[in-house]
Protein backbone atom coordinates (compact mmCIF):
# COMPACT_ATOMS: atom_id res chain seq x y z
CA UNK A 1 0.00 0.00 0.00
CA UNK A 2 1.50 3.03 -1.03
CA UNK A 3 2.38 5.47 1.96
CA UNK A 4 0.83 9.11 2.57
CA UNK A 5 3.88 9.86 4.84
CA UNK A 6 5.82 11.92 2.20
CA UNK A 7 2.59 13.73 1.09
CA UNK A 8 2.07 14.55 4.49
CA UNK A 9 5.92 15.71 5.11
CA UNK A 10 5.81 17.77 2.13
CA UNK A 11 2.44 19.59 3.21
CA UNK A 12 3.76 20.19 6.55
CA UNK A 13 6.79 21.62 4.69
CA UNK A 14 5.26 24.09 2.86
CA UNK A 15 3.20 25.77 4.98
CA UNK A 16 5.85 25.77 7.80
CA UNK A 17 8.44 27.16 5.65
CA UNK A 18 6.12 30.23 4.15
CA UNK A 19 4.59 30.86 7.77
CA UNK A 20 8.25 31.29 8.66
CA UNK A 21 8.90 33.06 5.62
CA UNK A 22 5.63 35.86 6.60
CA UNK A 23 7.03 36.11 10.33
CA UNK A 24 10.34 37.27 8.73
CA UNK A 25 8.91 39.98 6.93
CA UNK A 26 7.07 41.27 10.23
CA UNK A 27 9.40 41.24 12.76
CA UNK A 28 12.58 41.53 10.77
CA UNK A 29 11.41 44.15 8.09
CA UNK A 30 8.56 45.55 9.81
CA UNK A 31 6.00 44.66 7.69
CA UNK A 32 2.54 45.02 9.15
CA UNK A 33 -0.06 42.12 9.14
CA UNK A 34 -2.86 44.39 7.73
CA UNK A 35 -2.92 47.74 5.97
CA UNK A 36 -2.87 49.82 9.29
CA UNK A 37 -0.21 52.29 10.13
CA UNK A 38 2.10 52.79 7.39
CA UNK A 39 3.18 55.80 4.89
CA UNK A 40 2.36 56.08 1.21
CA UNK A 41 5.12 55.69 -1.14
CA UNK A 42 4.57 56.69 -4.55
CA UNK A 43 7.53 55.06 -6.90
CA UNK A 44 7.44 56.66 -10.10
CA UNK A 45 9.50 56.10 -13.37
CA UNK A 46 10.05 58.05 -16.07
CA UNK A 47 11.31 57.16 -19.47
CA UNK A 48 12.91 58.91 -22.12
CA UNK A 49 12.64 57.92 -25.35
CA UNK A 50 14.20 60.01 -28.94
CA UNK A 51 16.15 58.21 -31.76
CA UNK A 52 20.01 59.15 -31.64
CA UNK A 53 21.14 60.53 -34.89
CA UNK A 54 24.99 59.11 -34.87
CA UNK A 55 26.88 61.95 -32.89
CA UNK A 56 27.08 63.15 -29.03
CA UNK A 57 23.97 63.42 -27.23
CA UNK A 58 22.76 65.18 -24.08
CA UNK A 59 19.46 64.85 -22.70
CA UNK A 60 18.12 67.03 -19.81
CA UNK A 61 14.91 66.00 -18.10
CA UNK A 62 13.25 68.10 -15.24
CA UNK A 63 13.36 65.86 -11.66
CA UNK A 64 10.40 66.81 -8.97
CA UNK A 65 11.88 67.88 -5.52
CA UNK A 66 9.91 68.07 -2.20
CA UNK A 67 6.68 70.17 -2.00
CA UNK A 68 3.56 70.66 -0.48
CA UNK A 69 2.14 67.13 -0.11
CA UNK A 70 4.97 65.11 -0.87
CA UNK A 71 8.84 64.35 0.47
CA UNK A 72 11.41 62.87 -1.64
CA UNK A 73 12.67 59.68 -0.49
CA UNK A 74 14.87 58.41 -3.15
CA UNK A 75 16.18 59.07 -6.33
CA UNK A 76 18.18 56.84 -8.97
CA UNK A 77 18.55 56.36 -12.91
CA UNK A 78 19.28 53.71 -15.22
CA UNK A 79 21.16 54.90 -18.41
CA UNK A 80 23.79 52.16 -19.44
CA UNK A 81 27.02 54.38 -21.42
CA UNK A 82 25.69 57.40 -20.24
CA UNK A 83 27.14 59.84 -18.30
CA UNK A 84 24.78 60.92 -15.34
CA UNK A 85 24.40 63.94 -13.40
CA UNK A 86 21.66 65.38 -10.91
CA UNK A 87 22.60 69.24 -11.42
CA UNK A 88 20.39 72.26 -10.15
CA UNK A 89 19.42 74.96 -12.67
CA UNK A 90 17.57 77.97 -12.48
CA UNK A 91 14.66 76.07 -14.33
CA UNK A 92 15.16 73.68 -10.67
CA UNK A 93 16.52 70.09 -10.31
CA UNK A 94 17.53 68.43 -13.23
CA UNK A 95 18.90 64.54 -14.36
CA UNK A 96 21.22 64.82 -17.15
CA UNK A 97 22.55 61.98 -19.49
CA UNK A 98 25.12 62.59 -22.24
CA UNK A 99 27.08 60.53 -24.15
CA UNK A 100 29.92 61.20 -27.15
CA UNK A 101 27.90 58.96 -29.76
CA UNK A 102 24.38 57.18 -30.01
CA UNK A 103 22.57 56.04 -33.12
CA UNK A 104 19.49 55.03 -33.19
CA UNK A 105 16.58 54.12 -30.55
CA UNK A 106 17.64 54.85 -27.00
CA UNK A 107 16.14 54.45 -23.70
CA UNK A 108 16.61 56.37 -20.36
CA UNK A 109 15.26 55.74 -16.95
CA UNK A 110 14.94 57.85 -13.74
CA UNK A 111 12.69 56.66 -10.73
CA UNK A 112 12.16 58.64 -7.58
CA UNK A 113 10.31 57.41 -4.32
CA UNK A 114 7.76 60.24 -3.16
CA UNK A 115 6.32 59.70 0.09
CA UNK A 116 3.14 61.59 1.06
CA UNK A 117 3.71 63.85 3.63
CA UNK A 118 0.67 66.57 4.94
CA UNK A 119 3.54 68.45 6.35
CA UNK A 120 5.77 68.59 3.84
CA UNK A 121 6.54 72.65 3.91
CA UNK A 122 8.73 72.84 0.83
CA UNK A 123 7.33 75.76 -1.18
CA UNK A 124 6.66 75.62 -4.96
CA UNK A 125 7.81 78.93 -6.60
CA UNK A 126 6.79 81.89 -5.74
CA UNK A 127 8.92 83.99 -8.23
CA UNK A 128 5.96 85.88 -9.69
CA UNK A 129 6.66 85.44 -13.55
CA UNK A 130 6.70 87.77 -15.65
CA UNK A 131 3.97 89.27 -18.10
CA UNK A 132 4.34 88.18 -21.93
CA UNK A 133 1.83 89.85 -24.21
CA UNK A 134 2.09 87.80 -27.25
CA UNK A 135 0.32 89.16 -30.57
CA UNK A 136 -2.72 87.19 -31.20
CA UNK A 137 -4.29 87.01 -34.70
CA UNK A 138 -8.19 87.95 -35.62
CA UNK A 139 -10.64 86.68 -34.33
CA UNK A 140 -9.15 85.05 -31.67
CA UNK A 141 -8.33 88.42 -30.13
CA UNK A 142 -11.64 89.71 -30.23
CA UNK A 143 -12.78 86.41 -29.01
CA UNK A 144 -10.33 86.56 -25.98
CA UNK A 145 -11.21 90.45 -25.53
CA UNK A 146 -15.14 89.31 -25.72
CA UNK A 147 -14.66 86.81 -22.99
CA UNK A 148 -11.67 88.74 -20.96
CA UNK A 149 -14.62 91.20 -20.10
CA UNK A 150 -17.55 88.77 -19.39
CA UNK A 151 -15.51 87.32 -16.93
CA UNK A 152 -13.78 90.59 -15.25
CA UNK A 153 -17.23 91.86 -14.55
CA UNK A 154 -17.60 88.60 -12.03
CA UNK A 155 -14.25 88.94 -10.74
CA UNK A 156 -12.76 90.46 -8.01
CA UNK A 157 -9.06 89.09 -8.45
CA UNK A 158 -6.71 87.30 -10.63
CA UNK A 159 -7.76 84.09 -8.73
CA UNK A 160 -11.16 84.84 -9.24
CA UNK A 161 -10.88 85.82 -12.91
CA UNK A 162 -9.03 82.46 -13.67
CA UNK A 163 -12.02 81.00 -12.13
CA UNK A 164 -15.00 82.69 -13.98
CA UNK A 165 -12.60 82.35 -17.57
CA UNK A 166 -12.39 78.82 -17.00
CA UNK A 167 -15.91 78.53 -16.63
CA UNK A 168 -16.51 80.97 -20.04
CA UNK A 169 -14.26 78.69 -21.75
CA UNK A 170 -16.08 75.93 -20.87
CA UNK A 171 -19.46 76.77 -21.33
CA UNK A 172 -20.22 75.90 -25.27
CA UNK A 173 -20.31 79.60 -26.55
CA UNK A 174 -19.14 80.81 -29.89
CA UNK A 175 -16.50 82.62 -29.07
CA UNK A 176 -15.55 79.83 -26.41
CA UNK A 177 -15.37 77.14 -29.13
CA UNK A 178 -13.35 79.66 -31.24
CA UNK A 179 -10.53 79.79 -28.97
CA UNK A 180 -11.11 76.19 -28.63
CA UNK A 181 -9.13 76.02 -31.63
CA UNK A 182 -6.56 78.46 -31.25
CA UNK A 183 -4.74 76.86 -28.27
CA UNK A 184 -4.84 74.34 -25.70
CA UNK A 185 -6.79 74.83 -22.78
CA UNK A 186 -3.50 76.10 -20.57
CA UNK A 187 -1.17 77.83 -22.97
CA UNK A 188 -4.66 80.25 -23.79
CA UNK A 189 -5.65 80.30 -20.56
CA UNK A 190 -2.51 82.15 -19.50
CA UNK A 191 -2.02 84.21 -22.40
CA UNK A 192 -5.74 85.23 -22.06
CA UNK A 193 -4.30 86.45 -17.95
CA UNK A 194 -1.49 87.89 -18.94
CA UNK A 195 -3.47 90.22 -21.54
CA UNK A 196 -5.46 91.24 -18.40
CA UNK A 197 -2.14 91.82 -16.47
CA UNK A 198 -2.48 88.66 -14.28
CA UNK A 199 0.55 86.86 -13.64
CA UNK A 200 0.31 83.17 -14.91
CA UNK A 201 3.14 80.58 -15.58
CA UNK A 202 2.46 76.72 -16.82
CA UNK A 203 3.23 73.71 -14.66
CA UNK A 204 2.83 70.30 -15.81
CA UNK A 205 2.09 67.43 -13.41
CA UNK A 206 1.31 63.64 -13.06
CA UNK A 207 -1.41 62.23 -11.87
CA UNK A 208 -1.26 59.50 -9.27
CA UNK A 209 -3.32 56.26 -9.49
CA UNK A 210 -1.66 52.89 -8.68
CA UNK A 211 -0.65 50.65 -10.74
CA UNK A 212 -0.84 52.79 -14.29
CA UNK A 213 1.75 52.72 -16.95
CA UNK A 214 2.64 54.81 -20.16
CA UNK A 215 1.00 57.87 -18.31
CA UNK A 216 1.20 61.40 -19.65
CA UNK A 217 2.08 64.81 -18.07
CA UNK A 218 -0.87 67.12 -17.40
CA UNK A 219 -0.87 70.96 -18.08
CA UNK A 220 -1.89 73.06 -14.74
CA UNK A 221 -1.69 76.88 -14.62
CA UNK A 222 0.04 78.61 -11.46
CA UNK A 223 -1.45 82.17 -11.11
CA UNK A 224 -0.32 84.78 -8.64
CA UNK A 225 -2.12 87.48 -6.69
CA UNK A 226 0.38 89.20 -4.93
CA UNK A 227 2.89 86.38 -3.39
CA UNK A 228 -0.05 83.95 -3.28
CA UNK A 229 -1.03 81.57 -5.53
CA UNK A 230 -3.62 79.23 -7.12
CA UNK A 231 -3.46 76.12 -9.05
CA UNK A 232 -5.91 75.41 -11.90
CA UNK A 233 -6.79 72.53 -13.46
CA UNK A 234 -7.90 74.33 -16.92
CA UNK A 235 -8.84 70.64 -18.14
CA UNK A 236 -11.40 70.47 -14.98
CA UNK A 237 -11.64 73.58 -13.54
CA UNK A 238 -10.21 72.40 -10.61
CA UNK A 239 -8.60 74.99 -7.96
CA UNK A 240 -5.88 74.13 -5.50
CA UNK A 241 -3.02 71.02 -4.51
CA UNK A 242 -5.27 68.08 -5.32
CA UNK A 243 -3.50 64.72 -3.04
CA UNK A 244 -2.85 62.12 -6.22
CA UNK A 245 -1.56 65.49 -7.97
CA UNK A 246 2.60 65.57 -7.82
CA UNK A 247 4.36 68.72 -9.28
CA UNK A 248 6.49 67.73 -11.82
CA UNK A 249 7.72 70.94 -13.40
CA UNK A 250 6.97 73.93 -11.64
CA UNK A 251 9.68 76.39 -12.96
CA UNK A 252 8.22 76.98 -17.00
CA UNK A 253 10.78 75.27 -18.13
CA UNK A 254 10.39 71.94 -20.53
CA UNK A 255 10.58 68.83 -19.28
CA UNK A 256 12.93 67.17 -21.99
CA UNK A 257 15.97 68.80 -23.18
CA UNK A 258 17.30 66.99 -26.20
CA UNK A 259 20.74 67.63 -28.17
CA UNK A 260 21.49 65.22 -30.89
CA UNK A 261 18.20 63.31 -31.16
CA UNK A 262 14.52 63.63 -32.25
CA UNK A 263 11.33 61.91 -32.18
CA UNK A 264 11.56 62.49 -27.99
CA UNK A 265 8.75 61.56 -25.84
CA UNK A 266 8.77 61.06 -22.01
CA UNK A 267 6.42 58.90 -20.11
CA UNK A 268 5.44 57.76 -16.96
CA UNK A 269 5.12 54.42 -14.87
CA UNK A 270 4.07 54.33 -11.25
CA UNK A 271 3.21 52.57 -7.78
CA UNK A 272 1.67 52.97 -4.43
CA UNK A 273 3.25 51.25 -2.02
CA UNK A 274 2.34 50.94 1.49
CA UNK A 275 4.73 50.89 3.86
CA UNK A 276 5.12 51.24 7.63
CA UNK A 277 6.66 54.26 8.94
CA UNK A 278 9.92 53.47 9.61
CA UNK A 279 10.50 51.09 6.90
CA UNK A 280 9.40 53.84 4.24
CA UNK A 281 11.65 55.87 5.87
CA UNK A 282 15.01 53.72 6.59
CA UNK A 283 14.55 52.43 2.70
CA UNK A 284 14.99 48.68 3.50
CA UNK A 285 13.27 48.03 0.26
CA UNK A 286 16.27 49.41 -1.45
CA UNK A 287 18.61 47.27 0.06
CA UNK A 288 18.97 44.20 -1.95
CA UNK A 289 19.53 40.88 -0.10
CA UNK A 290 19.30 37.55 -0.76
CA UNK A 291 17.02 36.86 2.44
CA UNK A 292 14.41 39.87 2.06
CA UNK A 293 12.37 38.02 -0.48
CA UNK A 294 10.93 41.61 -2.08
CA UNK A 295 8.62 42.65 -5.01
CA UNK A 296 9.63 46.24 -4.04
CA UNK A 297 13.34 45.54 -5.75
CA UNK A 298 11.56 44.55 -9.27
CA UNK A 299 11.43 47.45 -11.77
CA UNK A 300 7.64 48.92 -11.32
CA UNK A 301 6.14 47.64 -14.64
CA UNK A 302 6.86 44.36 -13.22
CA UNK A 303 5.62 45.16 -9.46
CA UNK A 304 2.47 46.22 -11.38
CA UNK A 305 1.84 43.47 -13.12
CA UNK A 306 2.43 40.57 -9.52
CA UNK A 307 0.15 42.84 -7.84
CA UNK A 308 -2.27 41.28 -9.93
CA UNK A 309 -0.80 38.09 -10.82
CA UNK A 310 -0.64 37.18 -6.86
CA UNK A 311 -4.53 37.55 -6.71
CA UNK A 312 -4.74 33.97 -9.04
CA UNK A 313 -3.68 31.79 -6.02
CA UNK A 314 -6.49 33.11 -3.84
CA UNK A 315 -9.26 32.70 -6.34
CA UNK A 316 -7.98 29.54 -7.29
CA UNK A 317 -8.14 28.40 -3.71
CA UNK A 318 -11.48 29.25 -3.60
CA UNK A 319 -12.03 27.74 -6.55
CA UNK A 320 -10.73 24.35 -5.27
CA UNK A 321 -12.80 24.87 -2.30
CA UNK A 322 -16.13 25.31 -3.68
CA UNK A 323 -15.86 22.69 -5.94
CA UNK A 324 -14.04 19.91 -3.95
CA UNK A 325 -15.67 20.55 -0.79
CA UNK A 326 -18.74 22.41 -1.29
CA UNK A 327 -19.47 20.45 -4.80
CA UNK A 328 -20.78 23.89 -7.30
CA UNK A 329 -20.57 22.60 -10.52
CA UNK A 330 -18.88 25.35 -12.92
CA UNK A 331 -18.30 25.84 -16.86
CA UNK A 332 -14.46 25.42 -16.84
CA UNK A 333 -12.39 24.48 -14.26
CA UNK A 334 -10.36 28.11 -13.74
CA UNK A 335 -12.73 30.25 -15.81
CA UNK A 336 -14.49 31.41 -12.91
CA UNK A 337 -10.63 33.14 -11.70
CA UNK A 338 -10.38 34.85 -14.89
CA UNK A 339 -13.58 36.14 -14.96
CA UNK A 340 -13.03 37.49 -11.58
CA UNK A 341 -10.19 38.86 -13.07
CA UNK A 342 -11.83 40.90 -15.03
CA UNK A 343 -14.74 41.92 -12.38
CA UNK A 344 -11.67 43.56 -10.70
CA UNK A 345 -10.85 45.66 -13.57
CA UNK A 346 -14.64 46.44 -14.17
CA UNK A 347 -16.35 46.82 -11.14
CA UNK A 348 -18.65 43.39 -9.87
CA UNK A 349 -21.85 44.98 -10.97
CA UNK A 350 -20.40 46.53 -14.66
CA UNK A 351 -18.44 43.07 -15.02
CA UNK A 352 -21.97 40.40 -14.04
CA UNK A 353 -23.82 42.83 -17.01
CA UNK A 354 -21.37 42.72 -19.16
CA UNK A 355 -20.75 38.56 -18.42
CA UNK A 356 -24.53 37.96 -18.93
CA UNK A 357 -24.97 40.18 -21.93
CA UNK A 358 -22.25 39.03 -24.02
CA UNK A 359 -22.76 34.73 -22.96
CA UNK A 360 -26.21 35.33 -23.53
CA UNK A 361 -25.82 37.22 -27.47
CA UNK A 362 -23.32 34.84 -28.24
CA UNK A 363 -25.70 31.71 -27.07
CA UNK A 364 -28.19 33.18 -29.49
CA UNK A 365 -25.23 33.58 -32.38
CA UNK A 366 -23.98 29.83 -31.75
CA UNK A 367 -27.43 28.02 -32.22
CA UNK A 368 -27.13 29.32 -35.65
CA UNK A 369 -23.98 28.16 -36.05
CA UNK A 370 -25.08 24.28 -35.16
CA UNK A 371 -27.31 24.27 -38.25
CA UNK A 372 -24.08 24.86 -40.43
CA UNK A 373 -22.08 21.46 -39.31
CA UNK A 374 -19.00 22.87 -39.33
CA UNK A 375 -15.27 21.43 -38.54
CA UNK A 376 -14.20 22.14 -34.52
CA UNK A 377 -11.58 24.62 -35.42
CA UNK A 378 -13.93 26.59 -37.93
CA UNK A 379 -16.91 26.72 -35.43
CA UNK A 380 -14.66 27.89 -32.41
CA UNK A 381 -12.72 30.60 -34.14
CA UNK A 382 -16.47 31.84 -35.88
CA UNK A 383 -17.11 32.10 -32.29
CA UNK A 384 -14.19 34.23 -31.14
CA UNK A 385 -14.34 36.34 -34.03
CA UNK A 386 -18.09 37.10 -32.74
CA UNK A 387 -16.95 37.44 -29.10
CA UNK A 388 -14.79 40.31 -30.35
CA UNK A 389 -17.58 41.43 -32.72
CA UNK A 390 -20.02 41.72 -29.54
CA UNK A 391 -17.80 43.35 -27.12
CA UNK A 392 -16.55 45.85 -29.68
CA UNK A 393 -20.62 46.16 -30.59
CA UNK A 394 -21.64 46.47 -26.82
CA UNK A 395 -18.58 48.82 -26.30
CA UNK A 396 -19.82 51.92 -29.20
CA UNK A 397 -23.55 51.75 -27.69
CA UNK A 398 -22.53 51.82 -23.91
CA UNK A 399 -20.24 55.35 -25.51
CA UNK A 400 -23.22 56.50 -27.24
CA UNK A 401 -25.08 56.20 -24.86
CA UNK A 402 -22.72 58.08 -22.74
CA UNK A 403 -22.20 55.16 -20.40
CA UNK A 404 -18.15 54.97 -19.68
CA UNK A 405 -18.93 52.01 -17.37
CA UNK A 406 -20.06 49.45 -20.07
CA UNK A 407 -17.10 50.08 -22.20
CA UNK A 408 -14.83 48.67 -19.45
CA UNK A 409 -16.15 44.87 -20.74
CA UNK A 410 -13.02 45.15 -22.91
CA UNK A 411 -11.45 43.66 -20.09
CA UNK A 412 -12.80 39.95 -20.49
CA UNK A 413 -10.43 37.17 -21.98
CA UNK A 414 -11.81 36.61 -25.12
CA UNK A 415 -10.78 33.37 -25.77
CA UNK A 416 -12.28 32.26 -22.27
CA UNK A 417 -15.33 33.14 -23.18
CA UNK A 418 -15.54 32.52 -26.71
CA UNK A 419 -14.29 28.50 -25.18
CA UNK A 420 -17.57 29.21 -22.54
CA UNK A 421 -19.97 30.29 -24.76
CA UNK A 422 -19.18 26.72 -27.08
CA UNK A 423 -19.32 24.11 -23.94
CA UNK A 424 -22.57 26.00 -23.04
CA UNK A 425 -23.95 25.49 -26.68
CA UNK A 426 -22.88 21.58 -26.48
CA UNK A 427 -24.74 21.39 -22.74
CA UNK A 428 -27.47 22.66 -23.92
CA UNK A 429 -27.75 20.57 -27.31
CA UNK A 430 -26.80 17.36 -24.71
CA UNK A 431 -28.09 17.76 -21.29
CA UNK A 432 -30.68 21.10 -22.12
CA UNK A 433 -31.54 24.39 -20.32
CA UNK A 434 -31.62 23.54 -17.00
CA UNK A 435 -27.67 22.08 -16.82
CA UNK A 436 -26.51 25.32 -18.63
CA UNK A 437 -28.24 27.55 -15.75
CA UNK A 438 -27.14 25.13 -13.21
CA UNK A 439 -23.41 25.13 -14.53
CA UNK A 440 -23.20 28.99 -15.71
CA UNK A 441 -24.82 30.38 -12.81
CA UNK A 442 -22.38 28.05 -10.46
CA UNK A 443 -19.35 29.85 -12.51
CA UNK A 444 -21.02 33.07 -11.84
CA UNK A 445 -20.90 32.50 -7.94
CA UNK A 446 -17.81 31.31 -8.16
CA UNK A 447 -16.29 34.09 -9.84
CA UNK A 448 -18.40 36.66 -7.23
CA UNK A 449 -16.49 34.74 -4.13
CA UNK A 450 -13.69 34.89 -5.70
CA UNK A 451 -13.98 38.38 -6.68
CA UNK A 452 -14.60 39.14 -3.52
CA UNK A 453 -11.39 37.43 -1.62
CA UNK A 454 -9.28 38.93 -4.29
CA UNK A 455 -10.33 42.44 -4.04
CA UNK A 456 -9.92 42.46 -0.08
CA UNK A 457 -7.78 45.10 0.97
CA UNK A 458 -6.28 42.93 3.27
CA UNK A 459 -5.72 40.33 0.98
CA UNK A 460 -4.08 42.79 -1.61
CA UNK A 461 -1.65 43.99 0.94
CA UNK A 462 -0.49 40.24 2.60
CA UNK A 463 -0.60 38.59 -0.98
CA UNK A 464 2.04 41.31 -2.21
CA UNK A 465 3.93 41.68 0.86
CA UNK A 466 4.16 38.36 2.43
CA UNK A 467 5.27 35.84 -0.66
CA UNK A 468 5.51 33.14 1.53
CA UNK A 469 1.46 32.83 1.40
CA UNK A 470 1.71 31.27 -1.64
CA UNK A 471 3.53 28.31 -0.26
CA UNK A 472 0.84 28.15 2.49
CA UNK A 473 -1.93 28.24 -0.28
CA UNK A 474 -0.11 25.45 -2.32
CA UNK A 475 -0.32 23.58 1.41
CA UNK A 476 -4.22 24.07 1.55
CA UNK A 477 -5.04 23.21 -1.98
CA UNK A 478 -2.42 19.79 -1.82
CA UNK A 479 -4.52 19.25 1.70
CA UNK A 480 -8.18 19.78 -0.27
CA UNK A 481 -7.04 17.88 -3.54
CA UNK A 482 -6.67 15.03 -1.00
CA UNK A 483 -10.11 15.29 0.13
CA UNK A 484 -12.33 12.15 -1.12
CA UNK A 485 -15.30 12.31 0.74
CA UNK A 486 -18.75 13.70 -0.04
CA UNK A 487 -19.13 17.25 -1.39
CA UNK A 488 -21.99 19.23 1.17
CA UNK A 489 -24.74 19.42 -2.24
CA UNK A 490 -24.43 15.73 -2.22
CA UNK A 491 -25.72 14.95 1.17
CA UNK A 492 -29.58 15.97 -0.35
CA UNK A 493 -29.42 12.42 -1.86
CA UNK A 494 -29.27 10.61 1.64
CA UNK A 495 -32.30 12.22 2.90
CA UNK A 496 -34.91 9.53 1.67
CA UNK A 497 -32.84 7.05 3.36
CA UNK A 498 -32.67 9.87 6.89
CA UNK A 499 -36.90 10.02 6.53
CA UNK A 500 -36.98 6.72 6.19
CA UNK A 501 -35.39 6.10 9.00
CA UNK A 502 -37.48 8.50 11.20
CA UNK A 503 -40.78 6.65 9.96
CA UNK A 504 -38.80 3.29 10.82
CA UNK A 505 -38.05 4.93 14.16
CA UNK A 506 -41.48 5.98 14.88
CA UNK A 507 -43.44 2.72 14.24
CA UNK A 508 -40.66 0.67 16.43
CA UNK A 509 -41.94 2.81 19.18
CA UNK A 510 -44.83 2.69 18.86
CA UNK A 511 -45.13 -1.03 18.89
CA UNK A 512 -43.13 -1.02 21.82
CA UNK A 513 -45.16 1.18 23.41
CA UNK A 514 -48.10 -1.66 22.70
CA UNK A 515 -46.32 -4.18 24.14
CA UNK A 516 -45.79 -2.60 27.20
CA UNK A 517 -49.03 -1.80 27.20
CA UNK A 518 -50.07 -5.47 27.09
CA UNK A 519 -47.67 -6.33 29.84
CA UNK A 520 -49.07 -3.74 32.18
CA UNK A 521 -53.01 -5.54 31.41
Amino acid sequence: MYSRKPFYIIVAALFLIGFALMLQRHFVYEVPWLPGEKRQIWSIEAKVEFEAKGKPVKASLAIPGSQPGFTLMNESAASPGYGLAFVEAKGGSRAEWSIRNASGPQELYYKVDMMHDPFAKAPLSTEVPPIKLIEVPEPYATAMDQVLMQAQERSADGITLTRELLKELKNNSQNAVLLAQYQAPAPLLIEMLHRAAVPARLLQGLQLEDGRRRQPLINLVQVYEGKQYEIFNPETGEQGNQDQLLMWEYHSSPVLDLVGGSNSRVTFTMLEQDQPVNVALAKKFDQPHWINVSLYNLPLEEQALFKGILLVPIGVLVVVFLRIIIGIKTSGTFMPVLIAMAFIQTSLITGLVGFLIIVGTGLVLRSYLSHLNLLLVARISAVIIMVIGIIGFFSIIAYQLGLTEGMKITFFPMIILAWTIERMSILWEEEGPKEVIKQGGGSLMVAVVAFLAMNSEVVRHITFNFLGLQLIVMAVVLLLGNYTGYRLTELKRFKPLVDEYNTDSKAEIKTDNKIEDKKHD
